[in-house]
């Protein structure tokens, strides 16, 4: 007797996989969405300033250059540290003050090195980078980047 799939049983394993997988897709979506609302987002942290500072990342493009929490491209060093390499967790007012400074001292005209554009903000938005990137350093990213280094 010879055995073969049969229209029918082609049919429904394909039914019965497709619905499987996508019960599998929808519950490790709602867990992400979960996870992201509840346990990673500090958002007694997330202040105007905050929002700002994002603003001033995307409007002048940083995510062309930098990564942030390892999303964007690798022409420049990770961002989403930052602030904790910068001795932010010790002294944060130095860690900002260190970030402004770096900003307005752009390009560096260092020999063999890339150079970073100078955009021109101003010290309200400067302010408003520091908090951003200081609140990107809090976020729970279950130990991303592997290292300090960016």
């Amino acid at each position: 007797m010879a055995e073969r799939l049969t229209t029918s049983a082609a049919r429904n394993v394909f039914y019965g996989g497709s619905a499987f997988f996508f019960a599998i897709f929808v519950g490790l979506t709602a867990h992400s969405h979960y996870y992201m609302a509840t346990t990673s987002t500090d958002k007694a942290t997330l202040t105007d300033s905050v929002a700002r500072g994002k603003h001033v990342w995307e409007k002048n493009s940083c995510i062309n250059c930098h990564t942030l929490l390892g999303e964007g491209a690798y022409f420049a060093p990770e961002l989403g540290n930052v602030f904790v390499r910068w001795g932010g967790d010790k002294d944060p007012a130095g860690a900002r003050d260190m970030i402004k400074a770096w900003m307005q001292s752009q390009p560096s005209g260092t020999p063999g090195r890339r150079q970073m554009p100078q955009f021109n903000l101003t010290d309200q938005e400067l302010n408003d980078l520091a908090s951003f990137l200081e609140w990107t350093s809090h976020i729970k990213t279950q130990n991303w980047p592997p290292n300090n280094a960016g």
